[in-house]
């Protein structure tokens, strides 16, 4: 017989320590053992929060053959192993205090440098559950990220609930979301860069939609945040590059319970019971009663 806990959740809306992994990483960590400390069971960060998300605020010109050079080797050396002795940091967090986390990082692979990806990564007391590459980068992304395999897209088991979810604008891709969704997720978790009240709203569909709590953490990027020696001049008089938004939604009626959080760094903590989800899929199951494959699935 299944059994619907409540599971406590964090949406932790961090700014990266930019253009340094190990910085960014112990930051991490502090606020994993914070999220610990309020009895959180799993802590979301949001998209790319090692070390740099390559925002379309600043990033526009790097289309360009030459100029950006700089940037992408630190970018590089700054990148994430999957699995790797950085992860293996935060690893060593939740096993202490036995918790879980969903971590966005710019992911490399060392032993064939080149192409770096935006990546999800779920670690919990027993090591690497899984990891997820954005399908499609978006826009001027694709000039950071490489395109993701689709190959998993999945739900991992966190603290006895289903998880899973989509990085940023993936969360508009129907077929992405019907993919997860076939996993039956209970918490859905969705990290982006996105401060949009689009965003949100999409966010509040999609809770209804997959019958899921959605625990969604945009980034706080304030231009005082940027190191003296980045080695891309940013626009004039731009105080703030990301003003955050995290909240979390329930996924009957689709109500905020907890945020949305603009304009500073700070920690969200929800309870989440999912027997609420159970009683949502009675209602409306995307991928049971309503998701008709024998007539939509052609």
């Amino acid at each position: 017989m299944a059994v619907f806990p409540t599971v406590r959740v964090a949406a932790i809306q961090a700014t990266p320590v930019i253009l340094d992994a190990a910085a960014s990483v112990a930051k991490a960590e502090r606020l994993l053992t914070a999220a610990a400390d309020a009895g959180a069971q799993l802590a979301v960060f949001p998209e790319t929060l090692v070390p740099l998300y390559p925002s379309n605020a600043w990033a526009k010109e790097a289309s360009g053959f030459g100029g950006w050079d700089e940037l992408w080797e630190r970018l590089w050396e700054n990148a994430v192993d999957v699995p790797g002795p950085l992860i293996d940091r935060l690893q060593r967090i939740c096993a202490e205090r036995e918790i879980w986390c969903a971590v966005g990082v710019n992911e490399r692979e060392s032993e064939r440098p080149g192409t770096l990806y935006n990546t999800l990564v779920y670690v919990g007391p027993d090591g690497i559950l899984g990891r997820h590459r954005k399908l499609m980068p978006t826009h001027h992304e694709r000039l950071f990220h490489g395109i993701g395999a689709g190959d998993d897209l999945g739900v991992h088991d966190v603290a006895g609930a289903r998880v899973g979810g989509l990085i940023c604008w993936e969360n508009r891709m129907p077929l992405a979301r019907y993919a997860v969704y076939r996993g039956g997720p209970q918490i859905w978790v969705a990290p982006t860069a996105d401060d949009s009240d689009g965003w949100l709203a999409s966010m509040r569909h999609i809770a209804i939609e997959s019958g899921a709590f959605v625990v969604s953490v945009p980034q706080f990027i304030p231009a005082a945040a940027f190191p003296q020696d980045f080695p891309i001049a940013l626009p004039p008089g731009k105080e703030i590059f990301g003003r955050g938004g995290a909240a979390v939604i329930e996924p009957i009626s689709g109500q905020v319970i907890a945020g949305p959080l603009y304009d500073e760094e700070g920690m969200l903590v929800a309870e989440c019971d999912l027997r609420r989800g159970l009683h949502a899929k009675r209602l409306f199951d995307a991928v049971g009663h309503y998701g008709r494959e024998d007539v939509l699935g052609r």
